[in-house]
């Protein structure tokens, strides 16, 4: 299945997050893996505005690079690099130095020029070519913003991009040691500049956003060799870097979900729900996000629709935090288990509107079916059974929107612990959910890339054989009842959309 020269082969993973780096040597004999984690600091300027120091994020990569090699038996064949996708880096190329902080993904600073773009109708034309949605999330605006409101100033000594072209510009050699300027299809497809059906930044959108092209990285499959490693990166010199892929695609393939109609959630904070549907981008759909999954050394390309559900663990900490009725986040599971459901109560964890399938930012956090008879342990069952139907609603407007059966859901995060709760999601899914032994799926998938590359892993079966299963959850016989459950919860949800915001100002 693999190179058996040594059994003490393995590719490094660097997963740089939003609040930390994680470096992981992933051992393809399926030894425990080797890791080292470093945070850096959150910078909140403003209210909405988030922004991280790219040289931090550079010396945590160092230092848990540093940290894991150390420990090795041999050097590592390849790295691969998965990254917080949306997140902004402007640098200088004859320095090295950043010309601004990084903007995080989850900064709200352009939010307004999002919404002047869509009152002059340039909505249509992102939706076809990019598979996005007009939003400060993405990273076009925030280019945009480094540009005209940031000091940043448009040169050919400008270098643009995302996380990932910043670590790789870095391990490569920086200035003046003829350093890589890349990225890879997934993470460009997440910029609002990328035409996710040619491939290729597109000048139109590079035009209309006022970020110029000359700037931007080049766009190399996912899977296949960037470059190598200088001697100045913590690493030994001459390490093939070969495989790039933002994090939940990343995870998507760290899942092995290699097939059309297999999905992957992550249930953590919130949950992000991805569906490969193939080698054919489908046409934009309301309520999700189209995205490239991966690009191969060979040149194909897989596509997946992506589904965002804002509160999923973080309604646990609401009844930890919030409401008391728990003292950690661990007992949810048995004191949901303590009754046979939820005695007809449901929670709608709207907090900050609803994600996907809804989109509606003006919908809030309901609760109905409250009786004399209910007490903590059916509201804390209320909010477990959310999490299944909050996946489902994404699940069942995806299929619809692609025509792509789902086969299997394989899962991952905090909650999917909960066995009963992914009994109820094979349940009303109605297909097979599967818990793999290794979790840490999005540093899986950066590894899995870059070995594929280098012929570690000589293809994708034999990625497959390296999945692992921990437990599986079959869908039961009774749709009947799993279908009438969740038209309560989407009567659940109408309520929660029918609430209106007023304006104290009014």
């Amino acid at each position: 299945m693999v190179d058996e020269t040594s059994a003490d082969t393995c590719v490094l993973a660097i997963d740089a997050g939003t609040t930390g780096v994680r470096t992981r040597a992933v051992f393809v004999d399926g030894r425990a893996p080797i890791s080292s984690y470093r945070e850096f600091t959150q910078f909140f300027p403003q209210p909405g505005w988030v922004e991280h120091d790219p040289v931090e994020i550079w010396e945590a990569v160092k230092i848990t690079l540093h940290e894991v090699i150390q420990q090795l038996p041999e050097p590592p064949r390849a790295i691969g690099i998965t990254n917080q996708r949306e997140t902004a880096v402007a640098w200088s190329r004859s320095t090295g130095r950043p010309l601004h902080r990084a903007i995080v993904w989850q900064d709200r600073r352009t939010a307004a020029r999002c919404d002047a773009l869509a009152a002059a109708g340039a909505l249509p034309m992102v939706r076809e070519r990019t598979g996005l949605v007009l939003d400060p999330y993405f990273s076009g605006t925030k280019f945009a913003w480094m540009l005209t409101e940031g000091g940043v100033a448009d040169s050919p000594d400008l270098a643009l991009g995302t996380v990932d072209s910043w670590l790789l510009w870095n391990l490569t050699g920086g200035p003046g040691g003829g350093a890589v300027h890349a990225t890879d299809p997934s993470n460009a497809s997440r910029t609002m500049l990328f035409d996710i059906r040619s491939l290729a930044w597109d000048p139109e959108l590079c035009e209309l956003l006022g970020v110029p092209i000359a700037s931007l990285p080049n766009v190399l499959p996912s899977s296949g060799r960037f470059g190598i490693t200088s001697d100045v990166c913590g690493a030994p010199a001459g390490i093939p870097i070969a495989g790039i892929a933002g994090d939940q695609q990343s995870a998507l393939f760290g899942q092995a979900c290699f097939t059309t109609g297999m999905a992957k959630n992550t249930y953590g904070t919130g949950s992000f729900i991805l569906l490969n549907v193939g080698q054919t981008c489908p046409a934009p759909t309301d309520g999700m996000l189209t995205t490239v999954a991966w690009t191969l050394a060979d040149g194909s390309t897989t596509y997946a629709l992506e589904g965002a559900i804002f509160v999923t663990g973080a309604a646990v900490q609401w009844l930890r935090d919030g409401l008391q009725i728990i003292d950690s986040a661990a007992e949810i599971g048995p004191l949901a288990e303590s009754v046979s459901d939820s005695g007809g109560v449901f929670v709608v964890p709207a907090f900050t509107g609803l994600g996907s399938p809804w989109w509606d930012p003006y919908a809030r956090g309901t609760i109905i079916g409250i009786s004399r008879g209910s007490g903590r342990a059916h509201l804390a069952r209320a909010v477990v059974d959310s999490m299944a139907y909050q996946v489902r609603d994404v699940v069942d407007a995806m299929s619809k929107a692609s025509g792509a059966v789902v086969r299997d859901l394989r899962v991952d995060g905090g909650a999917s612990a909960m066995d009963a709760m992914l009994q109820m999601q094979a349940d009303q899914l109605g297909v097979v959910v599967r818990r793999p032994v290794d979790q840490e799926t999005t540093a899986l998938g950066a590894a899995f890339l870059a070995g594929l590359a280098e012929g570690v892993w000589p293809s994708l079966e034999s990625i497959t054989d390296q999945w692992q299963l921990d437990a599986e959850f079959r869908p039961g016989e009774d749709r009947l009842l799993a279908d009438a459950m969740h038209a309560q919860w989407l009567r659940a949800v109408e309520r929660s959309r029918e609430q209106a915001v007023d304006d104290p100002a009014e």
